[in-house]
């Protein structure tokens, strides 16, 4: 009875985490239709004119008609002359149609390559990952910048990274001569669309499949020499007057061109100098990346391997515009990491590379702007020549190092969230209501219960402050500064020393801000230092001209009605609560303390807050621990206790185990694994 009880039990398990995972896949796939819709939408709600904007500008300016230049005019071409030549005959067709008909042919074209994406992922793969691969890939794709900017300009770059991600698979898979001579047409077609494809011939070669690389090579020859043939002079533009495309279209040194040119351009170099430097570089890119490439393919990874290809297609291309970029985002099929918790660092990075601006995970600072610029080179060179992605033979592929709730957490992927945080904090502060007469009501209100209640202090602190030098002098200093500088600190300290604590801390203090953005939406509230007529004085920014509806040049820099709840007294409760858990002395403890009372008195004395709004703070911190430690309970144990693991991954079947040494792992399906032979024939 107890065996049966048990069995039925662990039934019921199974059956609540199987409902839990069809409600997650159908939650993905009705994420993935919206996005599609969005994508849709925004495009086909346009004005023609300003609809698809490179195809109807090479179409206005005749660059696609039969009896004119690709090159010439205006808006010249910027593919290679046998994309000309395919086009023309589909340009009549995408005008009469409004491009109706080309944008959704473009989304067919993106969901058959992130469809294609998925079901290349190498195993042994756990079922629900199985099931969640397709959506998944097909969100990131709607998301990324490649995709909405193919959609924005009517380009076609996602054909031949289709074209040539089909054609390399077919070659992995130990299918038939016809079969693999069909991989190398396609991957042939895939490069006179886009030249910089070329790369993948030699990773066939050096892979065994001669053959398919010689119909590769074939068929884009082939190609060109139609295109040159019935385009004779528009490739002569394009091959010899522009050296394959470089110069056609924007600037090369355009932010938008993420190649090794494009960079070298932007970091003031020129002429042989510049030349000579990137053909060493292209050159050491190309060679290094096509040997990880063979190396992996030969690994069981054939969708990482393309991904390294066409990671240095995208840096030694003179030119590589945001559209063309799509090879970065599928780079994410590398597995990095021996620790579970080390996994999602490589895919998060390229997927916020590959879906936000530069300046969003990079300071605007100097040095640091430079880097932001040139991101998803960074990006597609590292993947190609440096990350070390795992080995389907490594112990550590399917059965990671568990790394539990208590553990100390990966610093990059800290640091990339707590940037996208902040900037996604400043954002969404920035578009929260400002409303001039809602929020000096809402300052009416607060004022009002304040008198109601006797704890109206806030304007005799003020004057207090403004006429003694000292006092006004040290609050404006500490306003500017202790707000950031203390939590940071504070964060540095608990993750190197309180891991555990660190995981705890850094949940609340999210949780608590992120409550403080709901509170700015809700109630836009007016600070002191902004309410006329009252004789508050800004001691921290100076006077404000309340006669402008916009209150002069301090309030177009941020949302200045963001006030309820006051998130500096709030985070400097935070930290007294971290001190005061953290510290093993009395002392320290009680300076901790000390810090979020400092803090009310000069937000007030600096008529920036009212002493309600720290009531505010001091109730969505509360709310952020007790979220944070329901959330975690393992957390609610002392702080520096042992890490618990997380559960192991399950165990590869025979059929996708890896084989011995020196073996090629066996694949997924089962099937018989590729030896490295030459296909000589």
């Amino acid at each position: 009875m107890a065996a049966e009880t048990a069995t039925d039990r662990e039934g019921s398990k199974r059956g609540r985490f199987g409902s839990r995972g069809q409600a997650g896949l159908a939650g993905l796939w009705l994420l993935a239709a919206l996005l599609s819709a969005r994508q849709l939408a925004a495009v086909l709600r346009l004005p023609q004119e300003d609809r698809l904007i490179d195809l109807f500008a090479w179409i206005d300016n005749g660059a696609l008609t039969a009896s004119s230049s690709l090159y010439e005019g205006e808006a010249p071409f910027t593919g290679t002359p046998f994309a000309g030549l395919v086009l023309r005959p589909l340009a009549r067709a995408a005008e009469q149609g409004l491009g109706i008909a080309w944008t959704v042919g473009t989304m067919a074209l993106v969901a058959a390559l992130g469809v294609v994406a998925a079901r290349a992922l190498p195993g042994p793969l756990p079922r629900r990952t199985a099931h969640f691969a397709v959506p998944l890939a097909l969100i990131l794709l709607a998301i990324s910048v490649p995709v909405r900017n193919t959609f924005h300009l009517g380009q076609t770059s996602v054909l031949p990274v289709l074209l040539a991600l089909v054609g390399w698979l077919l070659q992995s898979r130990g299918e038939t001569g016809a079969v693999r001579g069909l991989g190398g047409v396609l991957l042939g077609l895939a490069a006179a669309l886009q030249p910089a494809v070329l790369l993948f011939v030699p990773a066939l070669w050096l892979t065994g499949r001669r053959r398919a690389a010689l119909c590769a090579a074939g068929t884009f020859l082939g190609g060109t020499a139609l295109a040159w043939a019935v385009l004779p002079a528009a490739s002569w533009t394009y091959w010899v007057r522009h050296l394959a495309g470089t110069g056609l279209g924007d600037p090369a040194d355009a932010t938008a061109n993420q190649s090794l040119h494009g960079a070298l351009l932007r970091a003031g170099l020129s002429g042989p100098v510049e030349i000579v430097l990137f053909a060493c570089l292209a050159l050491a890119v190309a060679v290094l990346a096509v040997r990880r490439a063979v190396r992996y393919a030969r690994d069981g990874q054939p969708l990482l391997a393309a991904a390294l290809v066409g990671c240095a297609a995208v840096a030694v291309s003179p030119t590589a515009w945001q559209h063309q970029q799509l090879w970065v985002l599928l780079a994410v099929a590398g597995r990095v990491g021996r620790r579970t918790g080390d996994r999602l660092v490589w895919p998060i990075l390229v997927v916020l590379v590959m879906s936000l601006d530069g300046s969003v995970l990079m300071p605007g600072t100097p040095g640091l702007h430079l880097l932001g610029e040139n991101l998803p080179l960074l990006a597609a060179v590292a993947a190609a020549c440096a990350v070390p992605f795992l080995s389907r033979g490594s112990e550590h592929w399917a059965r990671p190092e568990p790394s539990g709730p208590l553990s100390r957490p990966n610093v990059m992927l800290e640091l990339l969230l707590i940037r996208v945080g902040y900037w996604a904090y400043s954002y969404v502060r920035s578009l929260a209501p400002d409303e001039r007469s809602t929020a000096e009501a809402h300052g009416e209100q607060i004022l009002g219960l304040e008198s109601l209640l006797r704890i109206d202090v806030e304007h005799w602190l003020n004057r207090l402050t403004a006429r003694t030098g000292w006092l006004e002098a040290f609050c404006n200093f500490y306003y500017s500064t202790f707000h950031f500088v203390v939590p940071i600190a504070l964060l540095a300290w608990l993750y190197l020393r309180r891991p555990a604590g660190y995981r705890t801390s850094r949940t609340a203090l999210c949780i608590a801000t992120l409550l403080g953005l709901v509170g700015f939406w809700l109630y836009p509230l007016a600070p002191p230092r902004l309410m006329p007529g009252l004789g508050y004085i800004d001691t921290a920014h100076g006077p404000q001209d309340l006669s402008d509806p916009d209150f002069g040049a301090l309030t177009q820099l941020s949302n200045q009605y963001a006030a309820m709840p006051s998130l500096h007294v709030g985070w400097s409760l935070w930290c007294a609560v971290v001190v005061w858990r953290a510290a093993p002395w009395l002392w320290l403890r009680l300076l901790g303390a000390l810090y979020p009372t400092v803090t009310l008195f000069v937000v007030m004395a600096t008529a920036n807050h009212y002493l309600l709004d720290a009531v505010g703070g001091a109730v969505v911190v509360a709310a952020g621990f007790l979220v944070a430690l329901r959330a975690v309970p393992a957390l609610k144990r002392r702080w520096g206790g042992s890490a618990a693991g997380e559960p192991d991954a399950p165990a590869p079947t025979d059929a996708e185990r890896p084989g011995p040494p020196g073996e090629p792992p066996r694949p997924q399906d089962g099937r018989e694994p590729v030896r490295e032979t030459a296909d000589r024939s």
